[in-house]
């Protein structure tokens, strides 16, 4: 539709049959959108704009490329196993799985739990402590393409369907706000990375009813824990459903 419009193209209808893929179903609000003219000023500003764009995405492709075949000439064969590993979780896709590698590595055994790479990188919240009290405060400075590749990450996944992340980012948003629970989405899922990194084992979604076995796992435990503190010895049998 860019495009269109910046070879001069002016028939909002026309212009919108154009969409591609969910902006299909959105044929009356392009076309509001679409009413109107151009200058030929304009349309030259969109060109260039245009230009820029392609020349952008050709050299986002040669990178990656680049990367994919730096990884698999590496000394570590590893490093080639690690991307797919990585891919393997919702929302890190090829190029936040390559940047992962690039800025992290693949040796975990550098950082002794989880908690520390998420610090290293900057994905961290950070800490102000006044009176005795600890409240968390912004995230601590790190490599910048990372977090931003894992911002990435959180927001493809948040909008995936049936899975831990979608429901972990809608309870986190509520509470933090859109921004905030994006970066606390991404700090999670590097910490996955980690793991999956350190174990060299593929991602396993805890599912979307995740939370809610959880929930049902830890009222049991206190029901189990109040009659024991009454002297009594419980044993848990498990229930077959009705059928």
């Amino acid at each position: 539709m860019l495009r269109a419009l910046a070879e001069g193209g002016q028939e909002a209808g026309k212009l919108a049959a154009l969409a591609q893929g969910r902006l299909k179903s959105k044929q009356d609000a392009l076309r509001q959108a679409l009413a109107g003219r151009l200058t030929g000023a304009q349309r030259w500003g969109l060109r260039e704009l245009l230009v820029r764009w392609e020349e952008l995405e050709g050299a986002l492709t040669r990178v990656e490329t680049r990367i994919r075949e730096e990884g698999q000439a590496g000394a570590d064969p590893f490093v080639a196993e690690a991307g797919e590993l990585l891919d393997s979780s919702p929302g890190v896709g090829e190029h936040v799985a390559h940047t992962i590698v690039a800025e992290v590595g693949v040796d975990m055994g550098r950082f002794p739990a989880d908690g520390h790479l998420a610090s290293w990188a900057g994905m961290g919240p950070g800490n102000n402590e006044a009176a005795g009290k600890r409240k968390s405060g912004p995230t601590t400075k790190g490599s910048q393409s990372l977090r931003a590749a894992l911002i990435e990450a959180a927001w493809a996944a948040s909008h995936g369907k049936g899975t831990y992340w979608a429901v972990k980012y809608k309870r986190l948003v509520k509470r933090l706000g859109k921004r905030r629970a994006l970066v606390a989405l991404g700090h999670n899922i590097l910490r996955i990375a980690y793991y999956l990194l350190k174990r060299r084992v593929r991602y396993t979604d805890l599912g979307s009813d995740y939370f809610d076995r959880r929930q049902v796992e830890r009222q049991r435990q206190r029901l189990v824990q109040r009659l024991e503190a009454l002297g009594v010895k419980v044993t848990i049998e498990e229930v077959a459903e009705a059928a």
